[in-house]
This record gives C-alpha cells, structure tokens and sequence, in this order.
C-alpha cells in the first residue's frame, strides 16, 4: 500500500498487543506499531501516524474526549476512547449480576459517558418481567433502559437501532446475554471483517476475544465497539470517598447530611440512610454501595 510518508491521522479500529489497526482518512487500514516499548493507543483513539514501510508508525495519540477503563489490583485495563455512549446488554437469562451493572455505571459515570441498559430475551416470559423488575429503581433514577428481543419482530430491535444512529457506542455485557448475536444482527458482516482483521494483525483466534470497531453504515456515522471483559469490574481507580458521586440516585441527598465528610454508612444525621430508610434509594443499591465502599478503601491501604 502505498501511503505518505508525511504524519497523517487515523482511526484505531483494534489492538492486539503492540500493535494497532489504523483506518487512515482514506478508509484503508495497515498495521501500526508505537514508537516505545508499550502502546498507549486503544480503540477509538484519534492517531498522528507515518509510514514506515508497508506498515506505519504511531507518533502520538492525539488528545481524548474521554476513556472506560477498569483497575484492579493487578492492572489496569482500557476499553475504548472518544465514546458518544456505553450500552450494558443484560438478559432476562441467565440472571444477570446487579453488583456488575453497579459497577460498570459507576465507570462511565466517572468517564462521563452515558449509558443506555438494555434487557434482551423479552419474549421469555415470566424471567423478562422478573428482571425488568429488578432494574426498576434504576428507571426511577433515570437511567435509560431498553427492552429487546432479538428472536422476535417486536419493534425492540429498530428502537434500538434509532438509540444508536450518529453515535460511537461501546458494547459490554456477560456471557449468555445475547452480545454477538446483537452484534451480528446490527452488522451482517461482522465475522468477515473479525477475519480480515485477525489475518491483518497475525493474532489468529485471539482477536475474536479483542476490542473491535465496526461501522454500522456506509456514511462512518454510526459505529459500535464490540469489547469482551464485563466480570471482573475493578473500580480501585476511584476513591471510596468520591463513590457516592457517581451513583444519581443517591445526588439529591448528598450535601444535605450533618457532617460534611459523611460516609453515608454509620453517621447519625445521614441524608441518604434516611432516604434508604424511607425507601427513596433501592435497599440491594445501598447494600452494593456498602461493598464497594469497603473494597476501595481496604484498597488505598496498600
């Protein structure tokens, strides 16, 4: 491929390793490799590359509107940078983890992306109703949450569809909730370029198990990230103290507790263990609040 040898941009549509696939403005692709030891590019970054070769050479990842990642006590883990919004595919079964979606609001909260809750297997009845009561006290706080059932033509998929139109979303969710056979419906041919880009980047099977980006129509207008990695949450990042920041159900009570440094755990005078007393604030949430709280801070002291 011939390519300037001139700094140019690009696109990151996937990693592996050290090595980046770059869509250049062009809308061809090559490989990319960093200048140092690690790449600091993910998918969804904006890049100045140069040529080298056949191939090309990262300069730098030019600046982000935002980046999800996650941070255990191990490592930390990027997903993807520049995202209009995240979706959390659930199912009504297997039952899904409400300390998982917790964490994975709180995230995108903290990166400040939107998410959009989506609950797949609508037709499995009466597991979708007892689920979608589950994630009652999530609509309540205004989080936007989605029926869908791929199997049936209910109209769940088009709306769906409209909810992503002239975005950049990232998909995330556990196992058996639907993800790629969601991805598959959205983009026919998403196998095939998994393939193309598995051969281009050398890695084989493993990049089925990578972070992809996937145009859904022909103006680039609308894509979708398809990334795996939903159970292992790691939020050690963020600071016990700033967690109740990030949860909206509890924002109205915040700044209304007698102390100013509450913990919202054991003090007398808390706003919000009143507001869970009275049943503004979801009890299981709380409990999940709870847990959180006492991981990060057992994490600081290390």
């Amino acid at each position: 491929m011939s390519v300037a040898t001139s700094s140019q941009t690009g696109l990151v549509v996937a990693t592996h390793g050290r090595h980046c696939l770059v869509e250049t403005e062009g809308g061809e692709r090559l490989i990319c490799h960093p200048r140092g030891k690690k790449s600091q590019a993910v998918v969804g970054d904006r890049v100045a590359w140069r040529a080298s070769g056949d191939e090309g050479l990262i300069e730098a990842v030019l600046p982000r509107r935002n980046l999800l990642y996650r941070q255990d006590e191990i490592r930390t883990k990027s997903f993807a940078a520049n995202l209009d919004q995240v979706l959390v595919l659930l199912a009504a079964e297997p039952e899904f983890s409400e300390g998982q979606l917790m964490r994975a609001l709180i995230a995108a909260h903290a990166a400040g992306i939107p998410v959009v809750v989506v609950l797949n297997k609508r037709d499995l009845q009466p597991l979708f109703d007892r689920a979608w009561q589950r994630l009652a006290p999530y609509c309540a706080m205004g989080q936007v949450v989605l029926p869908l059932s791929l199997t049936a033509d209910d109209g769940s998929l088009t709306a769906l569809q409209a909810q992503l139109l002239g975005r950049t979303t990232l998909v995330m969710g556990p196992s058996g909730a639907g993800k790629s056979t969601l991805v598959n419906r959205l983009i026919p041919h998403a196998q095939a370029q998994t393939g193309e880009i598995s051969r281009a980047l050398n890695s084989g099977r493993h990049t089925t198990t990578s972070t992809t980006w996937y145009w859904l129509d022909d103006a680039h207008q609308t894509a979708l990230i398809d990334s795996p990695g939903f159970q292992e949450f790691g939020l050690y990042h963020l600071e016990a103290a700033e967690l109740a920041q990030h949860l909206p159900d509890f924002a109205p009570y915040l700044g209304q507790c007698r102390f100013y440094n509450c913990s919202h755990l054991h003090e007398p005078g808390c706003a919000v263990r009143a507001a869970v007393e009275a049943g503004h604030i979801s009890a299981q949430r709380y409990r999940l609040y709870g847990e959180l709280h006492a991981e990060l801070s057992q994490a600081r002291r290390y």
